[in-house]
């Protein structure tokens, strides 16, 4: 028995310094990362992390991008966009986050997410024709992962927003001092990074 508590401790602090080497890992991805989070762009390139997203398609020939989610997460909404006749991809990767992706009822997606964690389609189960347009969505997830579906109540889609604009409130205040080379106040406690798109 004692060795057994010995390898669940052993475990334990694994995982411990596993996230604490992945939440420093994400802030300095997060200090590099350059969104491309245009609504009419083709191509996207997205991150939560350490924060909320919101993102809302209107591409014309939407042909994918990239999602990051660590320690964060959000909505990514296709359903305006027009995908380009190939088809799209989305490369994902989530760490301790993750997101819920909105595609029209008649997109056939195809889900490769590997890990700890993975992408679920909870769309009804009906058949889409093989005309239909088509969305892969490729990637790793670790303890984390992506959801596919056609709505999102209207309650969940209200309280994104509210954090959406708390975080870009908080971090317009965060630059403002910095600028001026002033602390945060007490009201804006100090936060591991900023929105990446909102």
């Amino acid at each position: 028995m004692r060795v057994i508590g010995r390898l669940l401790a052993l475990f334990g602090i694994g995982v411990a310094v596993s996230a604490a080497i992945g939440a420093i890992a994400a802030q300095r991805a997060k200090q590099e990362f350059v969104p491309l989070d245009d609504p009419e762009a083709n191509e996207i390139r997205l991150a939560a992390i350490f924060g909320p997203l919101s993102f809302r398609s209107t591409a014309a020939s939407f042909r994918g991008g990239t999602i990051d989610c660590r320690f964060g997460g959000g909505v990514i909404d296709l359903r305006d966009a027009a995908p380009d006749p190939a088809g799209a991809r989305l490369d994902v990767k989530a760490v301790f986050g993750g997101a819920q992706i909105l595609v029209p009822e008649g997109w056939r997606v195809t889900t490769r997410v590997l890990g700890i964690g993975g992408a679920g389609d909870s769309r009804p189960r009906t058949e889409r024709g093989e005309d239909a347009p088509r969305l892969t969505i490729e990637g790793t997830a670790i303890f984390g992962g992506f959801g596919i579906a056609s709505e999102m109540p209207e309650e969940a889609t209200r309280g994104l927003e509210e954090a959406v604009a708390k975080a870009a409130a908080k971090a317009a205040a965060r630059r403002e001092a910095v600028a001026r080379r002033e602390p945060p106040s007490a009201e804006m406690p100090e936060m591991p990074g900023e929105v990446a798109a909102v």
